[in-house]
C-alpha cells in the first residue's frame, strides 16, 4: 500500500527495539530460511544497501486515478500480467466463507482483509472523510498504489486473498473476507478492525503491497505496538500478533524465496507500528503484510507474476496454520 494516505503515513527510521530477538525468532522458527535467502539475493535478489524509509516519492496519492491500463483485468500469460463511523451507505456484509472442510483448523475462524478496493478512486469524498480510529482521525481508506505500468494494489491484494481464502479452507478454517470487490468502495479502516473483532477470529491478516522509491525491495510484516488510548486499545493483542508476525514472516521468506525489507525492519522483515487504525482498533491477533515494492521494477516483477502470488499466499497459509496450531 503507498503509506500516503489514512492508515499509512510514513514511519521515521528508527532501530527496533525487538531486532535482536525476533531476527532470532525468524531464523529459529524456519531453519534454512535466510541461508535460501542469501543464494536468492546472490543471484539477482534484492539490494543489501541501506534504504531510505521515509522515501515514498513515488507512491499513488489519494485523489490519484487509476489509468486505463489499470481497470483492465490482466491475463495470466505464462504466469505474468501485462505490464467518523463506518459502514458507509453503501457498505454490504463482508464476505461470507463457503462452508469449511474438515481439517487441522476446524472451528478457527481467518478474516482476510484485502487492502483498498479497485473502485475507491470513483469515491474521492467517500474515502476522504474522515473516521475515528481511537487514537486520532484518519481518512476512511486509499487508493492504494499502482506498478509503474499502472496495475492497482487493490487487484494484487484481492488476487492474493483468494488464493488465501483457498489454501486456508482446505485446512478447514472458516474464512471470511473485509471485502470481495462486492461493494463500491471501502470498507473503511475503522470497519475492517471491526469485522475481524465481530467474526472474533483468531488470526487476522490485511494483504498489502508498498508503493516506495526504486530500489526499496523487499517484504514486512507490520505488527501493532502497545496502545491504550480512546476506543483502542492492543494490550491483549500485543504478544499473540508478534508471534503471528514472526512465523508469517518466517514461512514467507521460506516459501517465496523473497528477502526481508532493505529500507524498514533492519532486515528482520518485521515492523512494529502504534499509528495504523487497522490494528489499533483491532481485538484480534492480526497483522498487515506488505508483499513487495510495487514501484520497484525488480518487486514487480514478481508481484505481477500469478506463479509468485500463489507462493506468496502459500507462505502467508502455512505462517497463520503454525500460528493456529501452536
Amino acid at each position: 500500500m503507498s503509506y500516503t494516505g489514512p492508515d499509512f503515513e510514513p514511519p521515521q527510521p528508527h532501530r527496533s527495539r525487538l531486532r535482536r530477538p525476533l531476527t532470532v525468532a525468524v531464523a529459529a522458527l524456519v531453519p534454512g530460511a535466510l541461508l535460501g535467502w542469501g543464494v536468492y539475493a546472490a543471484v539477482g535478489g534484492p539490494d543489501d544497501g541501506a534504504g531510505s524509509g521515509a522515501d515514498r516519492a513515488g507512491a499513488v496519492p489519494t485523489s490519484a486515478t487509476p489509468s486505463a491500463s489499470a481497470s483492465a483485468t490482466p491475463g495470466e500469460a505464462d504466469g505474468k500480467e501485462p505490464a467518523g463511523s463506518s459502514p458507509a451507505p453503501t457498505s454490504k456484509k463482508p464476505s461470507a466463507s463457503r462452508p469449511a472442510a474438515s481439517g487441522p483448523l476446524k472451528g478457527k475462524v481467518v478474516v482476510i482483509d484485502p487492502g483498498h478496493n479497485p473502485a475507491n478512486f470513483q469515491h474521492a469524498s467517500e474515502i476522504n472523510r474522515k473516521v475515528n480510529v481511537g487514537t486520532h482521525w484518519k481518512e476512511c481508506d486509499t487508493t492504494g498504489t499502482a506498478t509503474n505500468a499502472g496495475w492497482p494494489e487493490a487487484k494484487f491484494t484481492l488476487d492474493v486473498a483468494h488464493r488465501l481464502r483457498d489454501l486456508l479452507e482446505k485446512q478447514g478454517a472458516t474464512v471470511k473476507l473485509t471485502q470481495d470487490g462486492d461493494r463500491s468502495y471501502g470498507p473503511c479502516v475503522d470497519e475492517r478492525a471491526r469485522i475481524g473483532n465481530e467474526a472474533k477470529a483468531d488470526a487476522a491478516i490485511s494483504i498489502h503491497a508498498d508503493g516506495s522509491g526504486a530500489g526499496n525491495r523487499g517484504f514486512h510484516v507490520i505488527m501493532p505496538g502497545p496502545v491504550h488510548e480512546g476506543a483502542a486499545d492492543t494490550r491483549a493483542i500485543v504478544a499473540p500478533s508478534a508471534e503471528l508476525g514472526k512465523r508469517v514472516a518466517g514461512n514467507f521468506v521460506r516459501v517465496t524465496g523473497s528477502a526481508p525489507s532493505n529500507y524498514l525492519g533492519d532486515g528482520t522483515g518485521l515492523v512494529t507500528r502504534t499509528d495504523l487504525g487497522g490494528l489499533n482498533l483491532s481485538t484480534v491477533p492480526k497483522v498487515f503484510i506488505e508483499c513487495g515494492n510495487m514501484r520497484d521494477g525488480t518487486d514487480a516483477a514478481l508481484l505481477t507474476s500469478g506463479s509468485w502470488r500463489q507462493k506468496a499466499a502459500e507462505g502467508m497459509s502455512e505462517g497463520i496454520v503454525s500460528f493456529l496450531r501452536g
